[in-house]
């Protein structure tokens, strides 16, 4: 279907209210249904692309308004885009049908003369009492409009990135990072100071991982081709490179920063598992294996040149009986001996875990472990059973699958998985669009639903990193990073952050290797050290 110019969706000028009312007569009469969403869309974020994206999937047809350039007050230099440019932006946008440059401060008197069937607006609406909202909403309610509130899954802010804009970032990028790194590294916690003491009390740290191994192999092929007996992709393999993934790379990574490790894992009965074993030692990890009777699992992606167009899983899930979770959790037990500075608990859903199981080890653990941090991987793993843990790393979609709360805020998601599971705090990934570190605040009161409006802190980390190349192992990175991070005195956001700063090392490179102590220290400093600053970690590699 043809796009329209983005020009012609655009309705501007004194008379753009009565313009856009005879439109909106004419859809009527065709029983089309109008959505309606208004702000200042001074710089469209990915947060606003979501936001209309769902307004467009509740009617036929999507108007976005935009406040007037004398209706924003939001500061000296606002609006950032003048009101032509901001529209013309959302024009062309393809799930936008129609803007309409607002002639008043608010949207009252368009609503008045549009009666759109729905009036979107932002989930940090749905408790905001500020009259000018409460006009519009009274408004619509009064023709029989509905108000509809989307769900608030990315905390983004025009005014904070044009903040980062004016602190410096030509272009947007500064350094090499993308939009709003900069930001992010002015705050005082992350001061190099400060992540030089973290980084440097990582060595000698005593962890523990508890998970399952699984290895990652990647078949490089020549250049695909149809095959001729049929509409499918033909592959000619012409090398292959290894990786041990799953808990075996989180204990790798955890001694690649100077932690000593010992594994928790399922055995398997063939050689490849004993191969395994024997290299994680040889890298100083101590594989603690109960045997499972299974071969190891493995995850076999094929590539033409860094595009990986296919994916066979080797899994057959392991079946356990109680007896042998029981000798699973005596072994962590184990493993942590009279005590572990951090226990890092993973689930990949392949059926180490169970909710039983997983529930009672981080009990268990509990009483041991100095920091406890979990993850999940997969539709069958169990979040929801990492119970009383420092720090949850799920996904956004691992945590909406979670909690059930598709149509509801991040924010409120989250809160509702630290309520279910007790955990201190979350980090929640959202893929491109970074992470958000969620961190409950102490204190009884306001507990309930609507807690999280006064008990919780969600700080956004846009991702660290401007190219992708590959993100597999990333989030294992992240999460083994920051369980060092906080066992070794950092918070929960200057751990999440230093476990950003390894994901951005590892998605910039093919395969699932482990992140060097100097390559999680060159992006966390940022180019930011003195000399003083970078001696300290600088000696740990040394020594």
């Amino acid at each position: 279907m043809p796009q329209r110019a983005a020009g012609s969706k655009v309705m501007s000028g004194s008379g753009s209210g009565a313009a856009a009312a005879a439109v909106r007569e004419r859809l009527a009469r065709e029983g089309r249904t109008l959505v309606l969403c208004h702000g200042c869309f001074d710089v469209v974020h990915p947060g606003h692309i979501r936001h209309l994206r769902q307004a467009s999937s509740l009617g036929d047809v999507l108007w976005v308004s935009v406040t007037p350039d004398e209706g924003v007050r939001k500061g000296a230099g606002r609006p950032f885009v003048p009101q032509a440019l901001r529209a013309e932006g959302l024009a062309a946008l393809d799930m936008v049908d129609g803007v309409v440059v607002c002639e008043d401060a608010t949207a009252e008197g368009l609503l008045r003369h549009l009666r759109p069937d729905v009036y979107v607006k932002g989930k940090e609406y749905e408790q905001n009492r500020d009259p000018r909202f409460l006009a519009e909403r009274a408004c619509v309610e009064s023709y029989g409009g509905r108000v509809v509130f989307t769900s608030g899954d990315v905390v983004f802010s025009s005014s904070a990135l044009i903040g980062s804009i004016g602190g410096g970032e030509a272009g947007g990028v500064r350094g090499g990072e993308p939009a709003g790194v900069s930001r992010v590294r002015a705050d005082a916690r992350l001061a190099v100071d400060g992540l030089s003491r973290i980084v440097s009390r990582m060595r000698g740290l005593r962890v523990t991982v508890v998970g399952e191994m699984i290895r990652d192999t990647y078949v490089m092929c020549d250049r695909p081709e149809v095959a001729g007996e049929g509409p499918m992709l033909a592959l000619r393999p012409i090398g292959r490179r290894g990786y041990d993934g799953g808990a075996a790379v989180m204990a790798l990574q955890a001694a690649a920063l100077g932690a000593r490790v010992r594994l928790v894992t399922l055995m398997g009965n063939d050689e490849a598992s004993r191969e395994m074993a024997d290299r994680l030692g040889a890298c100083g990890v101590e594989v603690m294996g109960v045997e499972s009777g299974a071969a190891l699992p493995e995850k076999q992606r094929y590539l033409c040149g860094e595009q990986k167009v296919m994916k066979v899983d080797w899994v057959e899930p392991f079946v356990l009986d109680e007896a042998t979770h029981a000798r699973v959790a005596g072994l962590a037990v184990e493993a942590c001996g009279g005590g572990c500075d951090a226990a890092v608990i993973a689930d990949f859903g392949l059926g180490m875990h169970t909710e039983v199981s997983l529930a009672g080890l981080c009990k268990a653990l509990r009483k041991r472990c100095g920091v406890i941090v979990g993850d999940v991987s997969g539709a069958t793993s169990h979040l929801a059973s990492m119970r009383g843990v420092d720090l949850l790393c799920p996904s956004e979609r691992e945590l909406r699958a979670c909690v059930g709360g598709r149509d509801q805020g991040l924010a409120a998601a989250a809160w509702s998985l630290l309520e279910r599971t007790h955990a201190v705090g979350a980090c929640v990934t959202l893929g491109a669009d970074g992470l958000i570190a969620f961190t409950r605040l102490p204190g009884d009161a306001g507990r309930g639903s609507g807690a999280w409006r006064t008990r919780l802190v969600g700080e956004h980390i846009p991702a660290m990193s401007v190219v992708a190349v590959d993100p597999l192992g990333c989030g294992d990175a992240l999460t083994t990073t920051a369980a060092l991070a906080r066992a070794a005195g950092g918070g929960t956001f200057e751990s999440v952050f230093l476990g950003a700063c390894a994901a951005a090392v590892k998605v910039g490179r093919l395969g699932n290797a482990p992140v060097s102590l100097a390559e999680l220290w060159g992006v966390a400093s940022g180019g930011r050290e003195g000399a003083a600053a970078v001696a300290r970690p600088a000696a740990l590699l040394a020594s």
